[in-house]
């Protein structure tokens, strides 16, 4: 292929191959595509191309693919270690190989913290390089800073024998106040996990500018600590959800009309949406207990499961609930959809971003990673949800009753505890954001402006 022209502020993009951070990386481009002279080339395996579609993603958007030199997205979890190994070794000689094919020099490297490669390869050829964040910036100061914390030394923590005073994490990090050492459980205390992370932070440092799809007014304490903390510019730009496609306000699809006809007919607020993510999952256990609690809640639910099994289909349905069980669903238009009024979520970022844009309560569920740091915002912070991990029993699973009393409570409450109305706060704030003049749309100039200099 031949060097193409490109506007001229041109970005190449490099997400880490996981669903979540893909999804945030396209929804930066899409964003960035949107403003006058910018336009993005997405790098992606062969295997991501084909989940993705193909080339064409957007205007101002192309994907480009690079050999499948990672093992395969389907099955990563059995070996974590080995596929982020692989995506930190073995995806920047391909990588760089297609920048030679592009031809013009991009105005910036964009790249997840999780491609150090990538780091290294604009850093060789003189391209400046720009940090996407798909944690928010709590999870990411936390990690950035993992050696301030007291049982850290040697590189991995033990948490078994340590406080869970809130206040212990902002001594060390300041801004951290609601955050707790636990809720670094199960993954900051298994050290091949914790090192495998820790070794792509020293390449933020390497970096001209980190980027957060997190928006100012949602993580100001996090946000204003990395601004002191960091050597280079932060801005946060987002919330980097598909906001653009649903303001197009396009015809649903057919595979959507099933779904969306059925909510058209339900009451306001009267839908529990429940969603637990398209990586790590629930054991078989939990998947069955909250089937069974959400058919003895008798509230109106719609659940995303891809792998939607009879068994697990015919315990929700089964006990007089009004539910509807799918393999995938546009998750923002559906958060958005006015019969929705609760989301049981395992609280990955874009997820969250994507509830507080639509003003919409949870229930956390999270598992590992970033998940139980944002449940904790979500519960003790942003007070804008429950908790349904701190229910389990001794086993660790969810019981089916706690599950109900939890589920009635969040969807029949009146708001006397103000849940709902904080969180239709949270959607004003994040809708003002990215308007003309909010915070995001301001860093979002200052970031192209930023880029666009070395260009010149």
């Amino acid at each position: 292929m031949g060097s193409v022209a490109v506007p001229p502020c041109h970005v190449v993009a490099v997400p880490f191959p996981g669903r979540g951070h893909v999804n945030a990386m396209l929804n930066l481009c899409r964003l960035l595509a949107a403003r006058d002279g910018v336009s993005a080339t997405v790098v992606v395996t062969e295997e991501w191309l084909g989940l993705l579609g193909g080339p064409a993603l957007a205007p101002g958007v192309r994907l480009e693919a690079v050999p499948n030199v990672i093992p395969s997205e389907h099955g990563r979890a059995a070996d974590w270690a080995g596929f982020v190994d692989a995506v930190y070794n073995k995806m920047e000689a391909p990588f760089e190989r297609l920048l030679d094919r592009i031809g013009a020099a991009p105005a910036a490297i964009v790249t997840d913290t999780f491609v150090p490669g990538a780091v290294r390869v604009g850093n060789r050829r003189g391209v400046p390089v720009c940090i996407l964040s798909a944690l928010g910036a709590t999870m990411f100061s936390v990690q950035y800073r993992f050696d301030r914390l007291p049982t850290a030394s040697g590189g991995s923590a033990d948490m078994t024998d340590v406080t869970d005073d809130p206040c212990l994490m902002e001594n060390y990090i300041p801004g951290l106040k609601s955050i707790r050492l636990a809720d670094l459980e199960p993954t900051h205390s298994d050290k091949i996990r914790l090192d495998k992370i820790l070794e792509a932070y020293p390449y933020v440092r390497k970096a001209q500018c980190v980027i957060f799809t997190s928006f100012y007014e949602l993580e100001s304490n996090a946000i204003d600590f990395l601004r002191q903390e960091l050597p280079c510019p932060v801005f946060a730009v987002g919330p980097c959800i598909p906001f653009l496609a649903l303001q197009e306000n396009q015809a649903d699809s057919e595979e959507e009309k099933g779904y969306m006809t059925w909510l058209d007919t339900q009451p306001a607020s009267s839908v529990l949406y429940v969603s637990l993510g398209s990586f790590l999952s629930v054991s078989p256990a939990q998947m069955d207990e909250i089937a069974i609690g959400l058919a003895q809640s008798k509230v109106r639910f719609l659940w995303v499961l891809r792998d939607a099994c009879g068994r697990v289909q015919g315990l929700a349905c089964g006990g007089g609930s009004d539910g509807v069980v799918v393999p995938w669903c546009d998750q923002l238009k559906v958060l958005c959809h006015p019969s929705i009024g609760g989301f049981i979520t395992h609280c990955g970022m874009n997820s969250t971003l994507e509830a507080l844009y639509a003003g919409v309560p949870m229930l956390t569920l999270p598992i590992a990673f970033d998940q139980p740091i944002n449940s904790r915002l979500i519960v003790d912070e942003w007070k804008v949800g429950y908790s349904l991990k701190e229910k389990a029993r001794a086993d660790g699973v969810i019981g089916r009753e706690e599950i109900a009393e939890t589920v009635k409570r969040l969807m029949d409450c009146g708001d006397g505890e103000g849940t709902r109305r904080r969180a239709s706060l949270l959607k004003e704030a994040s809708r003002a954001a990215v308007e003309v003049g909010g915070s995001s749309d301001r860093d979002m100039t200052s970031f192209i402006n930023y880029i666009s200099q070395f260009k010149n």
